[in-house]
């Protein structure tokens, strides 16, 4: 990865800061993009110790805020000439069902709209970097999600925060396949993976309830942060997946998606619904097109 510039989302704790700390010790030039930027500075901190590269760097990014991710693409393409990986690592679970300012429901704004809107205004650098890479970590509970096209944002009822978790990970991976189709012969990749059952902050947030269960339920089978960040590593550095996209992954193993993350039809018109909803314009899609 000598040479690379790689984002990680979501990279101050767990998943996304084992996977920047591995690619930092491969030799990247990794950015965390992270909300709390006093927690991502500190993460760089002990990356850096640990890595000895000096070449890891913060930057603001609040995905629950569409005016915080055109911001960061801003200060990312004015310092930055390429850009080889994005990895759409962040993720939020257990929030309560309220508005962000952009009047979008806060949950699928965070592991989904903000996301999509990053992913689609750094396609011109990544596709200036190709042959570049667009990493998703969806999850297995993808399989038990349901897209309603006249419900994206919850605006007609909200299912509660465990199907709407479910819900943002079947849109991460319909996301994945529809950006594949639409980027082909680009040079720039896209695959989406589940991490597996990983016990890190994200589960603090769960009321005390579900907590419980998850302990019970999953207790002897959840797996460390080394090896959750894993199958990210592998999609963001391994040559054996260098012209592989569209795909899913489970340890570091190509398989099937679960049904309802493979209707062309329902991806396409999500990718359109999504596009309208973080108010992309049409120049900022016409790099799809190129």
């Amino acid at each position: 990865m000598l040479g690379k510039v790689v984002i990680v989302t979501g990279a101050n704790r767990g998943i996304g800061k084992e996977t920047a700390k591995v690619l930092a010790q491969k030799g990247a030039k990794v950015i965390l993009a992270c909300r709390d930027l006093k927690n991502a500075n500190e993460a760089r901190n002990e990356i850096i110790a640990s890595s000895g590269n000096e070449k890891v760097t913060a930057m603001k990014l609040d995905l629950g805020s569409l005016d915080s991710v055109r911001d960061f693409v801003r200060k990312f393409t004015s310092n930055e000439t390429r850009l080889d990986v994005l990895i759409n690592n962040a993720a939020a679970v257990g929030l309560q069902n309220k508005r962000t300012a952009d009047g979008l429901q806060q949950e699928m704004q965070i592991n989904h709209f903000g996301p999509f809107l990053l992913t689609i205004l750094l396609l011109d650098i990544l596709k200036k970097s190709a042959p570049s890479r667009v990493v998703v970590v969806s999850s297995r509970w993808h399989a038990s999600g349901k897209i309603e096209l006249d419900n994206v944002d919850y605006q007609r009822y909200y299912p509660g925060f465990r199907r709407a978790y479910q819900d943002a990970k079947l849109a991460n991976a319909l996301f994945s396949r529809e950006l594949a189709k639409r980027l082909h012969g680009s040079g720039v990749t896209c695959n989406c993976l589940h991490p597996g059952v990983v016990n890190t902050g994200i589960r603090a947030r769960l009321p005390g309830i579900f907590n419980f269960f998850f302990s019970l339920v999953y207790k002897g089978i959840t797996i460390t942060v080394e090896e959750g960040a894993a199958t990210s590593v592998f999609l963001a550095s391994s040559e054996e997946v260098q012209s592989v996209s569209g795909k899913y992954f489970v340890d570091g193993k190509q398989t099937e998606m679960a049904k309802n993350a493979q209707d062309p039809k329902v991806a396409a018109e999500l990718f359109d619904e999504c596009a309208r909803l973080v108010k992309l314009t049409p120049r900022e899609l016409e790099v799809l097109r190129q």
